[in-house]
């Protein structure tokens, strides 16, 4: 009979599973408390839940989400980084990964799909959220910019023209 703590820990895994577009699934056997903490103070500081579930619970809860696959992926101490941004915490558990022998990706979940460690490398590859909405910004104000830049030179041709017209005009009536 599963005792209330464990229902409790299958629901939440299940609704931070639900609440997230992206769940990783992290080894870290052999890292230090320092690394640990450093690592949690990265992930929280980028609004990403990081935290460590039994196995067997995390079975449960992936069985009932409908991405049973994804329990292939948990052997050993396994913890989960759950976030609803996909690139910021794949980044984040690379760049530990490559400080930290001990930390991995193993796998994951990202839009309810299973992923490979492979693939969440590949989106941390990725550039942010952020970056790529300014990429399309930059892109579609550049033609905008160029436009007004158009328009702008009429006037000024103009001016230099009439300018021109009137220095002409000073020298014929100094001559």
């Amino acid at each position: 009979m599963p005792t209330p703590e464990k229902i409790a820990a299958v629901e939440e895994f299940k609704e931070k599973l639900a609440n997230s577009e992206v769940a990783i699934a992290t080894k870290y056997v052999g890292i230090n408390v320092e690394k640990v903490t450093d690592l949690r103070n990265k992930l929280r500081a980028a609004d990403i839940d990081f935290k460590v579930y039994k196995n067997t619970l995390a079975r449960r809860a992936l069985r009932e989400a409908g991405v049973e696959a994804a329990a292939d992926l948990l052997e050993g101490p396994t913890a989960w980084a759950f976030c609803k941004d996909p690139v910021t915490p794949a980044k984040i558990l690379k760049q530990a990964a490559a400080e930290v022998k001990f930390v991995s990706m193993v796998g994951g979940v990202l839009s309810g799909k299973v992923v490979n460690k492979d693939q969440l490398i590949a989106l941390a590859t990725l550039p942010s959220r952020e970056q790529l909405v300014a990429q399309v910004v930059c892109t579609i104000a550049a033609p905008l910019s160029q436009f007004v830049g158009v328009l702008n030179a009429v006037p000024r041709s103009l001016v230099n023209v009439l300018d021109q017209i009137r220095k002409q005009k000073e020298e014929a009536a100094a001559a």
